[in-house]
């Protein structure tokens, strides 16, 4: 008779997974390693996921659900004032770089980690950083950005450096510079927007 899973069998394996990829890396980390971290047999697993990639796009999808609640935390306060949601944002990446734990983004490591464009956890990588630069854009478009595409592409250029060299260089590299060059984007493309947003 198989065995029925244990109420939160799932949520304990995807916590787990959650600190031995962040850690480790998603290639790094086998199966072994998250039956060995949740005490759950490999039987229960995989049933729970039947492969490592099926556990991959779980992460995935569930640290996206999790990052946007908190994207929506920091940017609520300043509704109705999208320049202002911009730098709150900003300022949240830039935070999450001064985190001791801090490893670079989840998102952009596991792309690198996948090169192949069909790989369940490229897709899911690919799909978070596509909703983010469309979160720009249409913060763009409500900031009256004179190009809230080339607006949204900048702001994910710095986004991008301001993981990758904060996860290398740290909080005194040129992540530093992240909330600067983001007001220097914002002069450029949506100067009206940005005057009452550094108030």
């Amino acid at each position: 008779m198989a065995r029925t899973p244990a109420p939160g069998t799932r949520r304990r394996i995807l916590e787990a997974s959650a600190k031995l990829f962040g850690e480790q890396g998603v290639r790094a980390v086998g199966m072994q390693q998250v039956i060995d971290a949740t005490g759950v047999g490999k039987s229960l697993l995989y049933r729970e996921f039947a492969s490592k990639d099926e556990l991959i796009a779980a992460w995935l999808r569930e640290s996206d659900a999790q990052w946007w609640e908190r994207a929506e935390e920091v940017t609520a306060p300043h509704s109705g004032d999208p320049a202002r949601q911009i730098l709150a944002l900003m300022e949240f990446f830039h935070a999450s770089v001064r985190e001791p734990d801090f490893h670079g983004c989840i998102y952009y490591n596991t792309s690198s980690e996948f090169r192949e464009p069909g790989h369940p956890g490229r897709q899911e990588a690919k799909l978070h950083l596509k909703g983010l630069c469309n979160w720009f854009r249409d913060k763009g478009v409500e900031a009256r950005a004179e190009d809230p595409d080339a607006l949204a592409d900048m702001l994910m250029l710095i986004v991008g450096g301001t993981l990758a060299n904060g996860e290398v260089l740290g909080e005194t590299g040129p992540a530093r510079m992240a909330l600067a060059a983001t007001e220097l984007v914002l002069r450029q493309y949506a100067p009206n927007a940005l005057t009452t947003a550094t108030r």
